[in-house]
C-alpha cells in the first residue's frame, strides 16, 4: 500500500498509512536490505506515526534497477521526495548501518533547503566523518557471503541458496561500494537532536566510533547501547521501538 501523499513513488513505501498520526518517520535499510525490513515498525508504531520506508533501487519491485553506488545520490532522490511529499508534520529519520548514511545526508540536505528534519536517530553506525578503509565490495562472492554471515544480517538459510544469493549479491556488493566510497572530511552540524543506537558486541562499529555522532548536531545527541551484534535490533525489536517512539514523543507537533 502506498501512501496518497507519494503517488507512484517507487522510493518510499507506506505499509501502514496513518494520515492522522502527529509525526512522519522515514526508515532506510541497511546494505542490501530494502524497505520490507520496516514492516514490523510501521505496524508497531502506528497510530503514533506515520512511517515510510525508503526502497533502493536494486532490489525487490526494484531488482531490475541498477544500483545506486554513491550514497550522496541516493540521498538526493530521497530528499527531493521526502521535501515534495511534505505535509506540515514533523519528520524524523531513522537509518541502520548504511542506512545512517543516507539517512544523515537526507537530513544536510533537507536542512540546506529551509525544511530540517526534527529528529535524526541513527543505528549501528559510526559517526560519518570517521572513515575505516574497507574492501567488501572487492571480495569474491563467498567472501561477501562470509561477511553477511558474520554480521548475521540475512538468515543463514538464504545464504545456503545458490539462486538467492545470486539474486541478492548484486545490491549487496552495490552497496557495500557505496558505503566504502563514502566520505565526509569535515562533521556537518544539523539542528536537530541525534539520537544514536548500537548493540554492545557489534564486530565493525566501536562505540567510541559511534560518539562521534555527536559533533554533527547544535541540538543534542545521545547514546543507547543494547546488548547484541551489528543486527541488534532483530532480537531488541520491541527495545528499538521504544526508543524510537520515546524520542519522536518529544517532538513539537504542528498546530
Amino acid at each position: 500500500m502506498t501512501d496518497s501523499s507519494f503517488p507512484e513513488d517507487l522510493w518510499l513505501r507506506n505499509f501502514h498509512p496513518t494520515p492522522g498520526a502527529p509525526v512522519r518517520l522515514a526508515c532506510f535499510p541497511h546494505a542490501g536490505g530494502s524497505a520490507s525490513f520496516y514492516f514490523p515498525m510501521a505496524h508497531a508504531l502506528s497510530p503514533d506515526a506515520d512511517v515510510l520506508a525508503v526502497q533502493y533501487p536494486g532490489r525487490q519491485d526494484r531488482r531490475s534497477e541498477p544500483v545506486v553506488t554513491d550514497i550522496t545520490v541516493l540521498a538526493d532522490h530521497v530528499a527531493d521526495r521526502l521535501a515534495a511529499g511534505a505535509d506540515g508534520r514533523p519528520l524524523a529519520l531513522f537509518g541502520h548501518s548504511m542506512g545512517s548514511l543516507v539517512a544523515f545526508e537526507v537530513a544536510d540536505r533537507l536542512q540546506a533547503a529551509g525544511t530540517p528534519v526534527s529528529a535524526l536517530i541513527v543505528s549501528g553506525r559510526r559517526a560519518p566523518h570517521l572513515h575505516r578503509p574497507d574492501d567488501i565490495r572487492n571480495r569474491s562472492d563467498d567472501g561477501v557471503v562470509a561477511e553477511l554471515r558474520e554480521l548475521s544480517g540475512t538468515d543463514a538459510g538464504l545464504l545456503g541458496d545458490e539462486e538467492i544469493i545470486r539474486m541478492i549479491l548484486p545490491a549487496v556488493r552495490g552497496d557495500y561500494q557505496a558505503v566504502e566510497t563514502y566520505l565526509r572530511a569535515t562533521p556537518a552540524r544539523l539542528t536537530c537532536p541525534v539520537l544514536a543506537l548500537v548493540g554492545d558486541s557489534d564486530p565493525r562499529v566501536a562505540i567510541d566510533d559511534v560518539r562521534g555522532w555527536a559533533d554533527h548536531t547544535t541540538a543534542g545527541f545521545d547514546l543507547r547501547i543494547l546488548p547484541g551484534g551489528h543486527f541488534y535490533l532483530v532480537p531488541e525489536r520491541a527495545a528499538v521501538e521504544e526508543a524510537v517512539r520515546e524520542r519522536l514523543g518529544t517532538l513539537p507537533v504542528a498546530g
